[in-house]
């Protein structure tokens, strides 16, 4: 085999293990870096007073009352982590097949977003826009008389719960439901409402993934789906070319950021949104991913730091602006320690 590189001098005229030779020149020639700025740390909130929950299939991750809320807020901002992504657990009669609950003024999802803007203003809030979490049958949509999820009714919903929450002071909605044009009809209420300098975080590439199971049982939507699936809304896990064609739709529409989700299984989708619109383009390290990894670390066959960091990193050079990932308190800490 020839040593001879495709272009330029030849060995040993040009030798690149010299700048992998000690890490001083290993960190001055890097491509791609990953900081506190790249973290959006994902929190599910619950009802009630000073207590948490566990969530079973996600170790280290609890769902938190708005107290507790407030302080990993402050908590989270101090580390450097600028944002934070809510997931409301809707209590069971709260839910219904019009999913009203979505946008009530007082909501969970609604109370969170006040008292951690009162409390740490400068740490920007996302809200998921999305029916799930509040409807009995736990599809992202409302149902018409054959069970099918309605595209064109489910945009009302969804445009009555991102104006709730931009008036609660969200500082970002993310439509994740992936209903046609929810991006156009709630851009278009903002700016009728008032609320243009709400960014709106389409999650424009969302697959039909089995990585999500354990997110469904920390916001408790899982039962209420039981054997359902997201197949008729959520993308084909086949299908890359239609992510292009989606985020073009998102942006034309009117939002500023575009997430793809999940982010390990789809590394290629991240790149080619990336090169082919060149606008924030943001990746979900999703709860499976998360539980999967944990399971490993737990039976000591991963090096927990080494493995998150190497992840996070790849998500990075395949060309993510910022990742919500539920690694992202800790990464904050051991990028500090650094």
């Amino acid at each position: 085999m020839s040593n001879q590189p495709s272009n330029g001098p030849s060995y040993p005229t040009t030798r690149p293990r010299r700048l992998r030779r000690d890490d001083a020149t290993r960190r001055l020639v890097r491509e791609n870096q990953l900081s506190v700025n790249d973290l959006i740390q994902p929190l599910f909130v619950i009802d009630g007073h000073d207590r948490s929950e566990p969530v079973p299939s996600m170790p280290g991750v609890e769902r938190l009352t708005i107290d507790r809320l407030q302080a990993e807020a402050a908590h989270l901002a101090a580390l450097g982590i600028p944002a934070i992504a809510l997931f409301p657990v809707t209590p069971a009669n709260a839910k219904s097949a019009d999913a009203a609950e979505a946008w009530n003024p007082d909501g969970l999802a609604q109370r969170a977003v006040r008292a951690i803007k009162d409390h740490t203003p400068d740490i920007a809030v996302v809200t998921d826009v999305a029916l799930d979490p509040f409807t009995i049958h736990g599809q992202d949509g409302l149902l018409d008389a054959d069970g099918y999820v309605a595209n064109d009714i489910t945009l009302d919903a969804l445009v009555s719960q991102a104006l709730s929450h931009a008036a609660a002071g969200a500082d970002i909605v993310a439509p994740s439901d992936m209903m046609d044009g929810r991006v156009g009809a709630i851009r278009r209420a903002l700016e009728a409402d008032g609320h243009t300098e709400t960014r709106i975080l389409a999650y424009a590439a969302k697959y039909a993934s089995a990585f999500y199971g354990p997110f469904r049982d920390a916001v408790g939507s899982a039962g209420n789906l039981g054997g359902g699936d997201k197949r008729t809304y959520q993308m084909d896990p086949g299908n890359g070319r239609e992510a292009l064609h989606e985020v073009g739709l998102d942006l034309s529409e009117g939002a500023d950021m575009v997430m793809i989700k999940p982010a390990m299984p789809y590394l290629d989708v991240i790149r080619r949104v990336r090169e082919r619109f060149d606008v924030p383009t943001f990746a979900y390290q999703v709860s499976g991913e998360y539980a999967m990894l944990n399971a490993a670390f737990d039976n000591g066959w991963l090096d927990r730091q080494a493995c998150v960091m190497e992840a996070l990193l790849g998500f990075k050079r395949a060309g993510a602006n910022a990742i919500l990932t539920y690694f992202a308190r800790d990464v904050a800490g051991w990028l500090a320690e650094r």
